[in-house]
């Protein structure tokens, strides 16, 4: 039984990678990647998500696979549509992917992109399993260290719950789903099992460095100018902004405990995540 997982060497991809191998032989894996030569340790092929011509060779003998949506906003639902029509002409049994918390009915502006692979892979005949990841607390930490140079920590999302667990967490979910049974047809909605605020997250940041980093609330435009004047293309600072107007109204707030019962274990406490960070 072979098991293709594309973006292997991601940020998500190398963790579900190493949560496979202690589930099954590394014999049955293979990275679907760009760059096959940055692979040493399983079989790797030549995976591009702009190279439709190229794609049903690389999947040929792969049974089930994981599509780890790609990082292009905007160009997406056309890769991911790539990868589906591929995997019908080779064959592919199964599909997993990683979709985005209630998709269905988030006003994320990444929502769309997830809901149009989703009602692919429904229209596409291929058995499938929706992993609906909400947010990883690494979208959140890497800012962690400006913050505490800037002496605050800045967003939009007011005082909006967040239900975030670490990619480790979200990684480890899919290796479950992909080396057990009886998870076909199913739609996850995964999330952390303990919710915070951008407050509460500061405060942390505070206790653990032992300065004042306080929280500040901007207005969504203000909060863009902000990222844009840190060098983040405009484009991609009026999205942030945006996703944490979201997180404002409950968009990444979620008390189903399903990513713990997969995983059988408790997902990983923002503290960790901020301590990880920090290097403590």
């Amino acid at each position: 039984m072979k098991i293709g997982i594309t973006g292997a060497t991601g940020q998500l991809g190398i963790l579900v990678v190493e949560q496979l191998k202690s589930r099954t032989a590394a014999t049955n894996l293979v990275a679907l990647v760009r760059s096959p030569a940055k692979v040493q340790d399983i079989e790797a092929r030549g995976f591009d998500y702009n190279e439709p011509a190229s794609m049903a060779e690389s999947l040929r003998g792969i049974d089930h696979l994981l599509l780890i949506s790609g990082n292009e906003i905007g160009q997406r639902a056309r890769q991911h549509a790539n990868v589906i029509n591929a995997a019908k002409e080779a064959g592919i049994k199964w599909i997993v992917y990683t979709s985005l918390l209630r998709a269905d009915s988030s006003t994320l502006s990444l929502a769309e992109e997830h809901l149009t692979t989703e009602k692919l892979l429904k229209e596409s005949g291929i058995a499938y399993t929706l992993l609906r990841n909400g947010w990883y607390t690494e979208n959140y930490a890497g800012s962690i260290a400006g913050a505490v140079a800037a002496g605050a920590f800045i967003g939009s999302a007011g005082e909006g719950k967040i239900a975030a667990a670490a990619r480790a967490d979200f990684a480890e979910a899919a290796a479950v789903v992909l080396s057990s049974e009886g998870h076909v047809g199913n739609v996850y909605e995964l999330a952390g099992d303990k919710t915070f605020t951008l407050t509460d997250l500061a405060a942390e940041i505070s206790k653990q460095t032992g300065k004042n980093i306080p929280y500040q609330n901007l207005p969504e435009a203000d909060y863009s100018k902000a990222l844009h004047s840190m060098g983040l293309p405009v484009t991609i600072a009026d999205a942030i902004a945006s996703w944490d107007v979201s997180a404002s109204v409950g968009d990444l707030h979620s008390e189903d405990q399903t990513l713990s019962k997969l995983i059988g274990h408790p997902t990983t406490p923002m503290a960790d995540s901020v301590k990880a960070e920090l290097g403590n």
